[in-house]
């Protein structure tokens, strides 16, 4: 049975087997499920979320026509990468890293499909509503009406680099178990480390979770979309509905989709797209231990697309047996990561693209 250990409440929701489980009453599935919450009793708490969820949105997905669904899977494969997604029936065509996504296209067609029985301006006012409703503290609001940037320091010892024609508002002090912002506008971040106090900022229909990294969000509020790009350490953005932050706010784990340094994540609430990929120039990591060398002299292809892989933070997908016998022998210190990456493919007959924030290199090897 599939190790579900790691799995988020409405991941669960999605898989087949749970949905047979707890929707049909499957006598087979029953018993599966009895051993792996035998054998994994700390995750009771996660299967009753799930069922929850799923029991929850059931119905509401039954109101929902397969010509909708269908047209949702193709509008969202398109924007995360896949040129070849079919919009016949409920058919997808998993490319690599694909299978990662399925549950979030689930969710977010659910979410989009509530999302379009209100106004835009209603969805965030709702939102906005019930989350500042929780928070007990004085709020602060500033707003940046200068021409240069803002630097605002928090109470936890956070900074906000707050761009012009931007506001945020924020409680004076951080009480409870969550650091909680609302952003209009554009503002770069750096929050201070506490995995036990996660810190959300609010923007518009999206919403953003971190433990202590670097960030930048964009929204403005004539914007039709809300841009994340992360410098630093791991991001969880996830659409701002009622499920997906009641799961969110539950716990300090990151979940949603997460960003790692050099990627961006860009969501169309009107046109439901979420689309994540690379930023335009992937920066070098700063690595003070390691020496960053790209002098390469009959090294195995996989070597060079580890240390590609540690230095840029990218993921670089290769069948490994295929490209058993390629070697590189180049120099390559200066020139921009995709520069590298092409150059590295013409010597060695192969070619790549990028999928989901990360690099596929296709190859038939080498002799």
């Amino acid at each position: 049975m599939h190790n579900y250990r790691n799995f988020l409440p409405e991941e669960l929701a999605a898989e087949p087997s749970f949905r047979r489980w707890i929707l049909n009453n499957d006598p087979e599935e029953d018993a599966l499920w009895a051993e792996w919450l035998e054998m994994n009793p700390d995750k009771r708490e996660l299967v009753e979320k799930a069922r929850h969820f799923l029991l929850n949105t059931e119905a509401a997905f039954d109101q929902i026509s397969e010509d909708e669904i269908a047209n949702e899977i193709y509008r969202l494969s398109h924007a995360i990468g896949e040129k070849k997604a079919k919009k016949m029936g409920l058919w997808m065509r998993f490319r690599p890293n694909w299978f990662q996504m399925a549950a979030s296209v689930l969710l977010l067609i659910f979410a989009g499909w509530w999302f379009n029985k209100q106004t835009p301006s209603q969805q965030q006012s709702d939102q906005y509503k019930v989350i500042l409703s929780q928070i007990t503290e004085p709020l602060v609001k500033e707003e940046n009406v200068t021409d240069k940037a803002r630097l605002i320091v928090l109470a936890d010892g956070s900074s906000v680099l707050l761009q012009p024609n931007s506001r945020i508002t924020y409680p004076s002090n951080f009480e409870g178990s969550k650091r909680e912002v609302f952003l209009s506008g554009e503002a770069f971040f750096e929050v201070a480390k506490n995995p036990d106090k996660p810190f959300f900022v609010y923007a518009h229909t999206l919403a953003t979770k971190v433990l202590g990294t670097s960030f930048k969000v964009s929204a403005f509020e004539g914007d039709k979309e809300v841009k994340v790009v992360v410098k630093t350490g791991r991001v969880s953005v996830f659409p701002m509905t009622k499920e997906a932050l009641a799961t969110q706010q539950a716990d300090d784990k990151l979940g949603g989709m997460i960003l790692t340094p050099n990627q961006q994540i860009v969501f169309t609430p009107k046109e439901l797209r979420l689309t994540r990929s690379l930023v335009p120039n992937p920066k070098l990591l700063e690595l003070p231990i390691q020496s960053q060398s790209f002098e390469f002299k009959g090294t195995p292809i996989t070597e060079v697309f580890e240390t590609l892989e540690k230095s840029y933070g990218v993921k670089i997908i290769h069948d490994a047996d295929v490209m058993k016998n390629c070697f590189l022998t180049a120099s390559l210190s200066d020139e921009p990561l995709f520069e590298k990456i092409n150059l590295i493919c013409k010597t060695i007959g192969a070619e790549y693209e990028q999928l989901d924030a990360s690099i596929i290199i296709s190859s038939k090897g080498c002799f």
